[in-house]
């Protein structure tokens, strides 16, 4: 292969849906959204995402949509309406549906207060039909939690943390503006364990500002002393243009290409190693975890949230900036609260833009969705079962066979180098052109 530097610079999404969200149009509003909750299959379990738009500090390096407050005041007024908005989904779906999947994100969910997070959870239950054994699953800042908030999230029902460390290098911290030692990290797990809350994930992320490889390495090996089940080692997007925090990142910081390259691979390897199983381009799960099995049986699902073992068909997201996936196509809310809050007050579902599925979006979607799981596809197969003629093979595919990046072998495309495999999907992507917001392929 040619060095990393003329490989990976490449900007491509990293493929939670497909189309990606920067195809999302005004197009699809409340009214269409209304008659595809309406379509929906009665009988299909659903799965849920619960966005919590608010921090008490900025994080640099977010790409979220989230926001910081001071008081509580504004948190608890935005429950009010997120409950208001469950009800509108509720009544559009027209029955109280089953739900097999619960995840909570932000923001920083465990801001919210623990009679808040009871009462949210017992409100999810009152809509929705919650299956005995479904997942629900949280992010958590570890900075700042306590016994009490444990205690409700066990209470409410939590299956899984993830929690978010980064990098423990105070340098890089200092530069991301997210102070937190490992000590905190530490307490949380043990908070988390003590109230039985035992299925854990940590999130790291490399390419972070004055980051090395071998401080990268550190932080893995002080987080593996923490025994979780699974980690996701995520490349930092540094785009300013679209998160204006950003710039407050120092750029000449930034690791180049080629060590962002040699932070993932000696991260990927180091996990290995400690007998973790690599899960698609950035996760690592116990080979005894339900990721790892997904992965053995050929069941692995990419969302929103990243890997998951969630295979409902329906995902219906609730709060500012959240994303819904239904049969049909995608739906974004208002990212804007005061909007999303007034789209409420007004009765309307507050869906901003989204899009609907072509047949051949459905295709590329399969494929691309192989690719990003299984590191493989079959496009006769894939093509087979959508009653369509294959795609035909882009020739940035030939170029990655050629560095040695993937097989092809007649219709199947396999991924030998797994840092690729976002070029090797944005190769099948119909509508990758001129759209901006991408970070470099590794």
């Amino acid at each position: 292969m040619r060095k990393p530097e003329d490989i990976f610079a490449a900007r491509v999404p990293r493929y939670t849906s497909y189309p990606t969200a920067p195809h999302f149009h005004a197009g699809i509003g409340a009214d269409v959204y209304r008659t595809w909750l309406g379509e929906c299959d009665p009988g299909l379990p659903l799965s849920l995402y619960v966005h919590i738009p608010f921090c008490d500090t900025l994080c640099w390096f977010c790409g979220c949509h989230t926001r910081v407050v001071n008081a509580y005041g504004p948190v608890a007024a935005y429950l009010d309406l997120l409950y208001r908005e469950m009800e509108l989904v509720t009544e559009a779906l027209g029955a109280r549906r089953r739900v097999s999947h619960i995840h909570w994100g932000g923001g920083s969910p465990t801001l919210l207060q623990p009679a808040d997070i009871r009462r949210l959870s017992a409100v999810l239950h009152d809509f929705f039909a919650v299956e005995d054994g479904a997942e629900f699953a949280i992010e958590i800042d570890p900075r700042g939690f306590t016994a009490a908030t444990a205690e409700a999230l066990a209470e409410a029902g939590l299956t899984r943390a993830s929690i978010g460390v980064q990098d423990y290098a105070p340098q890089v911290q200092r530069a991301i503006n997210r102070l937190q030692d490992a000590a905190t990290t530490a307490h949380c797990v043990r908070l988390l364990r003590a109230n039985g809350i035992d299925r854990l994930n940590i999130d790291l992320i490399y390419g972070l500002p004055h980051q090395t490889t071998e401080g990268l390495i550190r932080t893995i090996d002080a987080v593996l002393e923490l025994a979780p089940d699974r980690l996701a080692v995520f490349g930092y997007a540094h785009v300013p243009a679209f998160k204006k925090h950003m710039a407050l990142i120092p750029e000449a910081a930034l690791p180049g290409i080629a060590e962002r390259y040699r932070q993932s691979e000696t991260a990927r390897a180091r996990l290995l190693a400690a007998g973790y199983v690599a899960i698609g381009l950035d996760h690592f799960a116990r080979p005894s975890d339900p990721m790892a099995r997904a992965l053995a049986a050929g069941k692995l699902s990419r969302n929103f949230q990243g890997y998951t073992t969630d295979d409902a068909q329906v995902l219906l997201g609730f709060g500012a900036s959240a994303i819904g996936s239904l049969p049909q196509g995608y739906v974004q809310n208002l990212s804007d609260v005061p909007a999303w809050r007034a789209a409420i007050r007004g009765g309307a579902l507050p869906i901003a833009r989204g899009v609907a599925l072509s047949a051949d979006d459905r295709l590329r979607r399969d494929i691309i969705g192989a690719l990003m799981c299984n590191l493989s596809v079959d496009l006769a197969a894939v093509s087979a079962a959508h009653h369509l003629a294959p795609p035909a093979r882009p020739p940035a595919l030939d170029t990655l066979a050629a560095e040695g990046a993937v097989t092809i072998d007649g219709s199947t495309i396999k991924v030998t180098e797994r840092s690729a495999v976002r070029l090797a999907c944005a190769a099948f992507d119909a509508y990758l052109g001129g759209a901006g917001g991408h970070s470099s392929a590794i």
